[in-house]
């Protein structure tokens, strides 16, 4: 668990299912991804998420204000077709009456502290479509710096969301 000062980042429960699939089928909040999510997609979602916890000791964290559920925030195993693949990815989804509020930055902030103080990693990534102005800002609040821009090779090609752009981190090393 990861502690910020007001956001609670922990391990998923079954409880947040509901509120998870309502952040995913949220036509807002999913604007920059290729779909809304059905309730049986944000199952499998989560199933996958719990899977990368059980495999590396981290993750997605589901992200809790005041005993809420609010969304995620954390880390990401990628390995898509790309010259900086495999990585590790830092992302967040909140739903969108948490936006604007600086939850995302915080969250990331703190997740970052935590791998630096338990040496998880050297660098991590994180990327959105060229569009995707808020998730860029989060990207440069927390210190990340843009790498470039890349065609996402899991989106076909004419794809609107198909041009991303890419950030870094270096962490500390281990």
């Amino acid at each position: 668990m990861i502690e910020t000062e007001r956001l609670i980042l922990r391990p998923w429960c079954e409880d947040d299912l509901i509120p998870f699939s309502e952040i995913n089928s949220d036509k807002e909040v999913m604007e920059y991804l290729p779909k809304c999510l059905s309730y049986e997609e944000t199952v499998e979602f989560y199933n996958r998420i719990a899977a990368e916890h059980n495999t590396f000791g981290y993750g997605l964290y589901a992200a809790e204000l005041e005993g809420e559920f609010i969304g995620y925030v954390g880390f990401h195993h990628f390995d898509f077709e790309a010259e900086f693949s495999p990585g590790i990815e830092i992302g967040w989804r909140l739903g969108r009456k948490y936006w604007n509020q600086g939850y995302a930055t915080e969250a990331a902030k703190a997740c970052i502290d935590y791998a630096c103080k338990y040496r998880m990693f050297n660098e991590i990534y994180s990327f959105t479509t060229v569009c995707n102005h808020r998730s860029e800002r989060v990207m440069q609040k927390i210190g990340m710096k843009r790498q470039g821009c890349f065609s996402h090779p899991s989106l076909p090609e004419g794809h609107k969301l198909k041009p991303h752009i890419l950030y870094k981190l270096e962490l500390c090393h281990i």
